[in-house]
């Protein structure tokens, strides 16, 4: 028997108001959606995956997920995934909203522990405002600390989830209320507050910070060494002398993202005086400022590059460096623009003895 995680993403998403689906919106630099994927995948808790979606949407290259079409309404769509994988061997199952991504691996742990003793667990929070209640005329005070605002992932036994889907006729809007309508008892546990859910073009907004930050690098040409540039080889008379490969697009782009973070300069991570860096590889240099990047909860926005050369021709390679940074970066080629710059004839770029390289990159930070 094994875990399952099912994620809703079918909704029309009428107030979120686009002509892209709100499941598809680019957030964080990837589609919304692929937030909860990503996570439920490196949690290593679940045996099968089912993306539950109602428009086209690409294979995702993993053997755990399964596509399939969702239907009008959410519990449909929930019912659908029920059914397919009825007969599947699953023990629990974990359903979640696509509208949010902000959840954490920690929670589906707690999540996870908390099944061993209960058929039912679902996270909340508290609410900070005062709340009141309309019941026809007249206005009621609730005390806050008794509202539980709910949130998802839920999970549930799978069999026992299964038996009350099946008998269910109404509209529901998550699978709690169908154990709360059939006095089914429900570990209710502290939820996150990051967990919130998307529902309109602003709460994309919410809690973003933009920084920026400013790179530039330049390094002589010699013969007899190979020309890296954006991580690629680059057929030329010279290659950049410098104390790794001299790829002097990413390690401007690296000076740029430091600046954007606060974290100094390139050479406080790598110092030329280190023979342990000696001839590295630029893309070998970038990774760690990635992995920083992300691990800090900045995400690019744009990035915009200016090579500084008479040769070669940026137009050539434009798109090979484009992609190349694509992969590097973890960030969509529509967010990278690389511009081709000479100096005229003048001085040492001007007679082909050195490039240089400047960046701009915008960073944003949800906190």
């Amino acid at each position: 028997m094994s875990d399952c995680f099912i994620l809703l993403a079918a909704g029309k998403s009428k107030r979120f108001k686009s002509n892209i689906p709100k499941q598809f919106i680019c957030y964080k630099n990837k589609p919304l959606f692929m937030h909860s994927i990503d996570k439920a995948l490196k949690s290593n808790l679940f045996k099968q995956i089912i993306l539950v979606s109602s428009s086209a949407v690409k294979s995702l290259k993993n053997k755990k997920i399964t596509i399939i079409r969702g239907g009008e309404e959410r519990y449909q769509s929930s019912q659908k995934a029920l059914d397919y994988i009825n007969k599947k061997k699953i023990k629990n199952v974990f359903i979640h909203d696509a509208a949010r991504p902000n959840f954490s691996i920690n929670l589906l742990k707690k999540l996870k522990k908390n099944l061993k003793k209960n058929k039912a667990v679902i996270p909340y929070i508290n609410t900070d405002h005062s709340t009141k209640y309309k019941n026809k005329n007249k206005i009621i005070n609730l005390k806050r600390e008794k509202v539980l605002l709910t949130q998802t992932p839920q999970c549930f036994d799978f069999k026992t989830l299964y038996k009350l889907s099946k008998t269910n006729k109404k509209i529901i809007t998550d699978e709690a209320t169908l154990f709360l309508e059939n006095n089914k008892n429900i570990k209710f546990i502290k939820g996150e507050k990051d967990n919130i859910k998307i529902t309109t073009r602003s709460d994309l907004k919410k809690n973003l910070k933009t920084y920026y930050g400013i790179g530039f690098d330049i390094h002589k040409l010699v013969k007899n060494k190979k020309l890296y540039l954006g991580g690629i080889n680059i057929p030329f008379h010279s290659g950049l002398k410098g104390h790794s490969d001299g790829d002097v697009i990413i390690h401007s782009i690296i000076d740029s993202i430091l600046g954007a973070m606060k974290k100094r300069d390139i050479g406080t991570y790598f110092p030329s005086n280190k023979n342990k860096y000696k001839n590295i590889r630029s893309p070998k240099m970038l990774k760690p400022i990635v992995n920083m990047l992300n691990k800090d909860n900045f995400f690019i926005n744009n990035l915009d590059i200016n090579l500084i050369c008479e040769k070669p021709k940026v137009s050539k390679y434009r798109n090979k460096i484009i992609n190349s940074l694509s992969k590097l970066l973890l960030l969509d080629k529509k967010f990278i623009n690389l511009k081709g710059k000479t100096v005229e004839k003048l001085g040492l770029i001007g007679n082909e003895k050195a490039i240089a390289c400047e960046t701009i990159v915008s960073v944003e930070k949800y906190e």
